[in-house]
């Protein structure tokens, strides 16, 4: 008679041990709703580091750009490009590599810096260089172009 009422007593335990089908669901809302609260906090500060990184970048680069031009007393044309920096596009006697990268860096979302010299205004002594932001298009809201 003992060993049936050991065997009852596991049995009673072993069933409260186990979840509910309605104590599973109300976990899963539970988990659900603390999804939709963090994740979309998260996806902001992701997309913040991302346009500082980018902002970040753009000032390195102008710099190695300004070095570049104070050795050649110009700045690379649109053709030769930001990797002008990194091997020397032609004749140029005083140059020095600039750009201590072995490739031209990509913007955080894996586009290409923008650049052109001469700038966007006509100025020969100028340039340009902006990221086109996450959506990869130049023109619209979402480029970073930190001033000079």
């Amino acid at each position: 008679m003992r060993t049936s009422n050991l065997r009852n007593i596991a049995r009673v335990h072993s069933m409260r041990s186990a979840f509910t089908l309605i104590e599973l669901l109300l976990v899963m809302v539970i988990i659900a709703i603390l999804a939709a609260i963090v994740v979309p906090k998260f996806t902001g500060r992701i997309q913040d580091s991302k346009i500082k990184a980018a902002t970040g970048e753009i000032s390195n680069i102008k710099t190695s750009l300004k070095m570049f031009e104070v050795d050649n007393g110009r700045y690379p044309s649109t053709a030769e490009g930001l990797g002008a920096m990194i091997t020397n596009p032609g004749n140029l006697p005083n140059w020095h590599k600039v750009l201590d990268t072995s490739s031209v860096p990509l913007d955080p979302w894996q586009h290409p810096y923008i650049y052109r010299s001469p700038d966007s205004t006509g100025n020969a002594d100028g340039f340009d260089l902006l990221s086109a932001g996450p959506d990869g298009r130049e023109g619209t809201a979402d480029d970073i172009n930190p001033t000079n």
